[in-house]
């Protein structure tokens, strides 16, 4: 039998709360998290116990590195893996959560949309520059400049919208609705005018349905590779 076992994120950005729960019900069936991996986590087996975890969002300094898990270890929370600023700890059922009120819940969305708008910046800044690369060049530069523009705009596009979605999480905890219920809403919007310019975009502006088509799969694409990890893992009985 393998001591080892993959399961499968929702997304910390879209449902952290849902990992943990996952987390901690599979500690009770003996199997307990010991490292981040590709859209999930890697299981390790062990002694049944009950944990509970949970997430913090910070880039440390490695002269800062002890100081900052001691604050948890004080707390009760053992400190299971640090990954490119994110954090997992784990504790006993009971434990007093690391964060507790509106204000620190808050802080904990700030820290990750700073760690994220870092990378998905740049992602962004590259499409835009490669996109008008192709706009300046012709030829086989311009169709070279045109592949990496499209990679990189599929890869842009699901990052933005987490980034999107870790902001609109910031601003429930913090009771702002309005903003929560116009983010949300943009977001559906954006995706209904792309559906829209597939239908009915032709011509001249075949351009822009051929962005549309990019844009879309972009957004799928990290659905579809979820649900086929899922379905793999579940067959094979992982």
């Amino acid at each position: 039998m393998s001591k080892t076992k993959y399961m499968m994120s929702g997304g910390l950005a879209f449902a952290e709360s849902t990992d943990m729960e996952k987390l901690r019900q599979q500690s009770l069936k003996g199997w307990h998290v010991k490292k981040l991996s590709f859209m999930g986590y890697t299981l390790v087996k062990g002694e049944k116990k009950e944990y509970i975890y949970s997430i913090d969002y910070r880039t440390v300094e490695e002269t800062e590195e002890e100081e900052y898990l001691s604050y948890f270890e004080d707390a009760g929370w053992k400190h299971v893996f640090s990954e490119a600023g994110i954090h997992l700890f784990r504790a006993a059922p009971g434990t007093e959560p690391i964060y507790s009120d509106k204000e620190t819940l808050a802080q904990k969305h700030e820290e990750s949309l700073s760690n994220t708008a870092r990378w998905v910046g740049a992602l962004v800044v590259f499409a835009i520059s490669y996109w008008t690369g192709t706009i300046l060049t012709t030829g086989m530069i311009a169709n070279i400049l045109t592949v990496v523009a499209v990679i990189l705009t599929i890869l842009a596009i699901p990052a933005v919208w987490t980034a999107m979605k870790i902001q609109s999480n910031k601003w429930k905890v913090q009771g702002k609705q309005k903003s929560v219920f116009l983010m949300n809403t943009m977001m559906i919007l954006i995706f209904a005018t792309l559906t829209i310019s597939l239908l009915y975009v032709n011509g001249p502006n075949d351009a822009i349905k051929t962005l549309a088509y990019m844009l879309i799969g972009a957004t799928l694409l990290p659905t579809l590779i979820w649900f086929v990890f899922s379905l793999y893992y579940k067959v094979a009985g992982r």
